[in-house]
């Protein structure tokens, strides 16, 4: 699983759908209606949240945001709740770890993104905060 802190718009085809299935699956996960990932990592920072489903319904709107934006179809009904400004502390450090991840990825299934990226910074997800600092303690590098 991995839910990115990446701004959406960063993905290529293949990662936005991916992490549309990864946050649906921890939305279930979320609202306990699955027996396992219950205690994933990445599901650390949501559930330090007032209330980790509507934390991840405004994380999988930002991603549906995206697919809007490239014309994709991703089906909103199967959002729980509607996004509510919920803010997560993201560190630069964490971010900067996605972004040398994300562009691993791109390198080996999408090189034409890839290229695209090349020379760029990255930007957080809507609903990511950045502040300084390393690593999330929940990631496994």
């Amino acid at each position: 699983m991995r839910l990115w802190s990446l701004h959406p718009s960063l993905l290529d085809r293949q990662g936005l759908t991916a992490v549309w299935r990864e946050a649906l699956l921890a939305q279930k996960v979320l609202q306990g209606l699955t027996r396992g990932y219950r205690n994933h990592p990445q599901l650390e920072r949501f559930k330090a949240c007032t209330d980790p489903v509507q934390a991840i319904g405004t994380f999988l709107h930002g991603i549906a945001d995206e697919a809007d934006a490239r014309n994709y179809h991703f089906d909103r009904s199967r959002v729980n709740s509607r996004p509510d400004g919920t803010i997560i502390a993201v560190t630069d450090g964490q971010l900067m770890h996605e972004w040398s991840h994300l562009l691993g990825k791109l390198a080996q299934r999408s090189p034409s993104r890839f290229a695209e990226l090349q020379g760029s910074s990255p930007t957080a997800h809507a609903m990511m905060q950045v502040m300084p600092g390393p690593i999330a303690s929940w990631e496994r590098p």
